[in-house]
């Protein structure tokens, strides 16, 4: 393996009590050992990079660290032949950005089981579009459809719909057919969430505690991002039979609720992993949305910026001020 090329990440490390991110000049040789060695392009930022920024050791352990749990780019070195060097390809998921070096440098060394095909049609910089965030959108949405979610059944909602996943998934549900409801405690994008294809935008206060442990069913299906005291009230205003795919904490990790909505409407809540599932199903989803789930609004509206930028970005996100897709180009 290349020992001693020369690369950019933006980096952080533990400055007097403090957690600071900044551009660094790292080697090949500092990569972690792994079986295939990329030349990253492109990154995309999720709220587990905020974390990780942030010093969270939930996240990451041990720092100095580069944190991107998502990267995109090309192979320049295989020790297993597969995948083959120039390939692209794209890694999300498992250890990267959280205890691995991620894609906020330019360059990954990686174990050849964490790396998906890039789809044909696409680029690094549209599969890090979508990346983490899409990937998740689209489980959550198979899973719904998986358990027979039909458009004729009512109407849809998305929890947390201004968030990069909950934007992904409002226009994929829109585009399968679904009325999709956003729920969103950002009203100043409610017309975008529109553009995506919301037949209608509601505030939080849709999911506001209620001491009733059932109340009128509103939605027959959903996908929440969010976690937490929304979860619980969504779960309560599910038609019966209906569905709710979970893949999201910023509420909160805690879910109190009673056994009614499960036992007296027969909903399902249906967990949502996108870090450790098999490659395939990974792969599988991918392929989706390079054809038949494509969203385009999505890819229009993402925006790039520079590893100069990555601070305030991932500020942002902590502070629930970010919204949509933001894509980091390395050679920004």
């Amino acid at each position: 393996m290349t020992t001693n090329t020369e690369f950019k990440a933006w980096r952080v490390e533990e400055q007097n009590g403090e957690y600071v991110g900044a551009e660094k000049t790292l080697s090949t040789g500092d990569l972690p050992d792994g079986e295939v060695l990329i030349r990253v392009s492109h990154s995309s930022l999720n709220y587990k990079d905020a974390l990780s920024a942030s010093g969270n050791k939930g996240v990451t352990r041990s720092f100095p660290h580069t944190p991107g749990i998502d990267a995109a780019g090309e192979v320049v070195e295989s020790a297993t032949g597969t995948p083959s060097n120039g390939s692209p390809v794209i890694v999300t998921g498992y250890d990267l950005g959280m205890n691995t070096d991620g894609g906020f440098g330019e360059y990954i060394r990686v174990p050849a089981a964490w790396c998906v095909p890039m789809p044909a049609g696409w680029n690094a910089r549209t599969a890090m579009i979508y990346g983490t965030a899409g990937l998740t959108a689209g489980l959550c949405v198979q899973k719904l459809l998986t358990m027979g979610a039909k458009p004729e059944q009512g109407k849809v909602a998305v929890s947390g719909a201004s968030g990069a996943v909950g934007t992904v998934a409002v226009e994929l549900l829109s585009k399968l057919g679904f009325e999709v409801v956003a729920i969103s405690g950002k009203a100043e994008h409610a017309d975008d969430l529109k553009a995506l294809g919301a037949s209608e935008v509601v505030g939080r206060e849709t999911l506001a505690e209620e001491k009733k442990p059932l109340v009128k069913p509103a939605f027959a299906n959903a996908v929440d991002t969010v976690g937490g005291g929304p979860l619980a009230e969504l779960l309560k205003q599910i038609q019966p039979g209906g569905s709710v795919s979970c893949c999201g904490l910023v509420a909160g990790p805690g879910l109190q609720t009673t056994v009614l909505p499960f036992i007296l409407r027969g909903v399902n809540l249906l967990g949502v992993d996108s870090v450790e599932i098999p490659l395939a199903e990974k792969e599988a989803v991918w392929k989706k949305f390079a054809g038949e789930w494509a969203c385009p609004k999505t890819e229009a509206s993402a925006r790039d910026i520079g590893r100069k930028d990555l601070d305030g970005a991932l500020k942002a996100f902590l502070k629930g001020e970010s919204s949509g897709k933001i894509v980091l180009d390395h050679a920004k």
